[in-house]
């Protein structure tokens, strides 16, 4: 007897139904790591990791299960959904009350004490689970799939899941009210909806509905198949509202991040599963091996295929859906990145023209030479010259303040030297640096050489132009960025309590970073240290209070909690990655002169202070962080 198309729809209904429980696991656990990654200081964010931590544990095991035949994996993996299962409702109240709390409703003792409660009758649930007297035994021979029979503790729990979820959905309607701004009572509304996913999907329908599945099995995996779409969906609609706590992100990047994660994790790895797995099953059908060397093939060709996909149209994605109106302002940022003139850039391309003017020229060497405030910084040298490595000649500085105005070539001792000069209004001319030829003792004759050298003149001039008008951008954003990133803080902390807007702006003092530079300048003791502001805030006050009472103690412990922040992870280098924190370390935490940290360092003194202010800036940023900290440490107690 062939098979029937209701045999056919039904394996067609079974598979889907196993690659997008399989799908919902991936995608669950490609959140919790995002939540871990980027929110992880946000109680709201932790909480809906541990639902995430649930949802995992819930369809892993049922997509092992879906797969085996044999009753002691399928007993083991039908207790650990269980597990999950259990876990699932106190962790919906805690994320509920983590909600209601971040709308200025704090968390009382009777929530709290609910909560608490809740995870003791779920810890007394799972006591039992592995008991099949008392919490059921595993049912295999009856369709449609493998199950548990019904308990008194089971009914017990199907009571208590049932009232837990109620309360927590209670919760979320209390936060719903609370909303003021439509943002954030937007938000809210997606975070409803997509918080019942895990709700619905979670709960085992076949311990009460068995009966009516077996009669119905096509009803029953078509009913499987939607809801599971459902599941998937909503999750990530509940992961989107998630993401937007604790973070002070503009609203664009925490979507495109979000954007890349689920399309580089979840969806990738998804497809790739679906691909293999119909290629397995297809080669069941056609009687060949379970596993065949299609199915590695497909897994690698799927997975090179979509990362192929997600680079070439993935900024046109986040183009069209993120940017909106600032479309033109965010494309000039991100040419600005992807063309930026690096030092290793400008470097590369003056060592060019260099080669260039020794091979017109016939000259032994080389060298150019940037002006830096009021001090001359050697940019790059090449072949033989007067100055060794890469140090600023001090000679250069002197020349350059001995003359008012730069005739077009002069003799400097045996070298020929060419001011780059850039031109501005009422015929003056600013200087931007000095190329200077090595033992050239005479003007060049050759109007060849002269037109070359003019020629490469000019390239140089084009290049350090550019290199000062981006330095004066980067400038003009290291001082934006404070009051923009202070901007986004009180953004993110009003949009759904108001009342952190005035919480907020009463902690951030707009002092703060000269308090930080006061105090790290008598790091090691002083009235800066001892008088200073820092000592009001929260933060310091526990750190004086854990160092008896001494301010001086406390205020240098908690400076140099800030820089340890900073720290890179691995082991410490001198690379760029590490200036920022080397810089912190050696200027004053080890007291080491400038002089000694820019050789150390390889940077002009002028670019070891500008440095050391961004620096500044980043343990001030970070001293503030801590201090929000505290205080919402302070509200959850």
């Amino acid at each position: 007897m062939g098979i029937t198309w209701q045999d056919s729809l039904l394996l067609i209904l079974k598979t889907t139904s196993q690659i997008l429980t399989a799908g919902i696991a991936i995608t669950a656990f490609s959140l919790l790591l995002y939540a871990l990654t980027f929110n992880l200081r946000d109680q709201v964010a932790r909480s809906f990791a541990v639902i995430m931590l649930c949802v995992v544990i819930i369809f892993t095991s049922e997509a092992i299960s879906s797969i085996s035949t044999q009753i002691a994996v399928l007993d083991f993996w039908g207790r650990v959904e269980w597990v999950g299962i259990v876990l699932l409702p106190p962790s919906y109240l805690q994320f509920s009350d983590t909600v209601l709390s971040t709308t200025g409703k704090v968390s009382r003792w009777r929530r709290r004490w609910a909560v608490r409660l809740t995870f003791l009758a779920s810890l007394v649930f799972l006591a039992a689970l592995p008991f099949p007297s008392i919490f059921g035994y595993l049912v295999t021979d009856r369709p449609p799939a493998p199950h548990f029979t019904i308990s008194f503790l089971t009914d017990l729990f199907t009571i208590f899941y049932l009232v837990v979820m109620a309360l927590a959905w209670f919760t979320f309607m209390r936060a719903l009210r609370r909303t003021v701004t439509p943002t954030s009572r937007r938000r809210m509304i997606y975070l409803l909806f997509g918080a019942a996913a895990p709700a619905l999907g979670g709960f085992p329908y076949l311990l009460y509905g068995s009966e009516i599945a077996a009669q119905h099995p096509l009803l029953f995996w078509s009913v499987s198949v939607l809801t599971s779409l459902l599941v998937g969906t909503l999750i990530i609609v509940m992961a989107y509202a998630v993401a937007f706590f604790g973070v002070s992100w503009p609203d664009r990047v925490v979507r495109a991040r979000l954007f890349k994660w689920i399309m580089r994790g979840p969806v990738t790895a998804s497809f790739t599963l679906t691909f293999a797995t119909l290629v397995r099953r297809a080669g069941e059908m056609y009687g060949n091996a379970t596993y065949t060397a299609a199915v590695p093939i497909v897994m690698v060709g799927t997975v090179l295929l979509f990362e192929h996909l997600i680079t070439v149209f993935g900024p046109l994605a986040e183009r069209f859906l993120f940017y909106g109106r600032d479309s033109e302002s965010m494309e000039l940022l991100h040419l600005l990145q992807d063309r930026m003139l690096s030092r290793d850039d400008l470097r590369q391309f003056l060592e060019t023209v260099l080669a260039a003017v020794c091979d017109q020229l016939q000259a032994p060497g080389a060298y150019l030479a940037s002006l830096n405030g009021d001090q001359m910084e050697l940019v790059v040298t090449i072949g033989k010259t007067r100055f060794e490595g890469k140090q600023v000649s001090n000679a250069l500085s002197a020349l350059m303040a001995q003359k008012e105005d730069f005739p077009q070539l002069f003799q400097w001792g045996d070298d020929l030297l060419v001011p780059i000069t850039n031109g501005e209004e009422e015929g003056k001319f600013q200087l931007l640096g000095l190329l200077g030829v090595s033992q050239m003792a005479k003007l060049p004759a050759d109007e060849e050489q002269s037109a070359a050298l003019t020629l490469l003149t000019e390239r140089a001039k084009l290049a350090l132009r550019d290199w000062h008008l981006q330095e004066q951008v980067f400038k003009s954003l290291e001082s934006l960025s404070p009051q923009v990133e202070y901007i986004q803080r009180l953004r993110a902390a009003g949009s759904y309590d108001q009342s952190n807007v005035l919480e907020e702006s009463s902690n951030l003092n707009g002092d703060l970073t000269q308090w930080v530079r006061d105090a790290l300048t008598h790091y090691w003791g002083g009235p800066k240290l001892t008088d200073s502001p820092l000592a009001n805030l929260r933060v310091v006050k526990d750190a004086i209070e854990n160092h008896e009472g001494s301010t001086a103690n406390g205020v240098r412990a908690i400076l140099r909690a800030a820089i340890e922040r900073n720290r890179p992870e691995g082991e410490r280098r001198f690379t760029g990655e590490w200036i920022l924190y080397n810089i912190l370390d050696m200027k004053f935490v080890e007291g080491k002169k400038v002089r000694e940290i820019a050789s150390r360092l390889s940077m002009s003194e002028a670019d070891l202070y500008r440095k050391q202010r961004i620096a500044i800036e980043a343990v001030a940023r970070t001293i503030q962080d801590m201090e929000q900290e505290t205080y919402h440490e302070s509200l959850d107690h």
